[in-house]
């Protein structure tokens, strides 16, 4: 039965099974459970508007990742063993990246694409009036008025802006302290 969570979040009915909470041995079984915790962590980060995870949130208590890793009504959590491996099957995959690379230790997540969040880049330099206008990637991120996009970790910011390059709807621009933006017109919906 679905539970909600302190925060909101409705948990699926899978959540309140003691296997899915355990590695299981049988590859196609394990390879379900790995689907279903994907499915989990992204759709709650998106709800806690979270980006990163890593196997120690499996360990630490009270976290942001408690609501999801732990099910005190059956007295069950995700290990920190179990939680790497998840979390490599989604890179691999392309749901998350190691940030910063070369290390297993953290991970990005990508609960939106590459091309959402472009959309949703471009939509609010629109909305602002930014268009034409060199950005640093500061003020993406970190706007005076609350966005959409505050503070979302500079690399997703990065990849839209590819996204948007590619499309012809902004311009990565040398400026004195780093790169900068500007973001073009271009059709929208692209």
């Amino acid at each position: 039965m679905p539970f909600k969570t302190e925060s909101g979040f409705l948990l699926p009915s899978i959540h309140a099974a003691p296997p899915f909470f355990t590695q299981q041995p049988n590859p196609a079984t394990q390879a379900t459970v790995t689907q279903h915790w994907t499915r989990l962590i992204l759709t709650y980060a998106r709800h806690r508007n979270l980006f990163t995870i890593g196997p120690d949130d499996a360990d630490a208590a009270g976290g942001d990742w408690d609501e999801i890793l732990r099910n005190p009504r059956i007295n069950r959590r995700l290990f920190s063993s179990h939680l790497a491996t998840i979390l490599a099957d989604m890179v691999a995959k392309g749901h998350a990246a190691y940030e910063p690379p070369r290390q297993t230790a953290l991970v990005l997540l990508y609960w939106r694409s590459a091309d959402e969040w472009a959309q949703v880049l471009h939509d609010w330099a629109s909305a602002t009036g930014q268009l034409n206008t060199i950005l640093t990637f500061y003020e993406i991120v970190e706007p005076p008025v609350p966005s959409p996009l505050s503070g979302v970790p500079l690399p997703i910011v990065r990849r839209a802006v590819g996204v948007l390059a590619r499309s012809i709807r902004a311009q990565i621009i040398a400026v004195s302290d780093g790169e900068g933006v500007r973001f073009l017109p271009g059709a929208a919906g692209k």
